[in-house]
């Protein structure tokens, strides 16, 4: 079977980013599609991606891994996390794409994202400046915020 790489963190659910992404990841993962090295759920690391949002949306990882194999749009899919935990406000998902979005330029996980771009061959990429760039790179996708220049 072919693997294949989850959509970029940047697609919104609802106006927030990264939600789709961990449902693409969940389902990729279920059917053994999800190219190897990916971090899904949220026992590795609290700091990962997954157990942020999960933790944001106040829902459990297995739980929504459940939901999300029974089917259904990734829009279905938040309406039933907002249901079962919390529905954060605009604002706080302005927050929350903020912080994501940004997520190793010039904060505590600077050092951990330029090891993972020396990891991956990447290190001379001045171009990635945040997770998600590198996100964005390793998948063969322009990183955004050189998209616009």
């Amino acid at each position: 079977m072919q693997t294949q790489t989850p959509c970029s963190d940047y697609r919104e659910t609802k106006g927030l980013i990264y939600f789709a992404r961990m449902l693409d990841k969940i389902r990729l993962n279920a059917d053994g599609r999800l190219a190897p090295g990916y971090f899904v759920g949220v026992a590795d690391d609290p700091t990962f991606f997954d157990a942020r949002c999960t933790r944001f949306l106040g829902i459990n990882y297995d739980e929504l891994v459940e939901r999300t194999l029974q089917g259904g749009s990734d829009e279905e899919i938040l309406d039933w996390c907002f249901e079962r935990g919390r529905k954060p406000g605009e604002e706080e998902i302005l927050i929350w794409n903020a912080f994501l979005s940004k997520r190793g330029w010039r904060d505590d996980a600077s050092a951990d994202l330029e090891t993972a771009k020396k990891r991956s061959g990447l290190s001379d990429h001045d171009d990635i400046q945040t997770w998600v760039d590198l996100h964005d790179v390793e998948e063969e996708r322009t990183p955004r915020a050189l998209c616009s220049h």
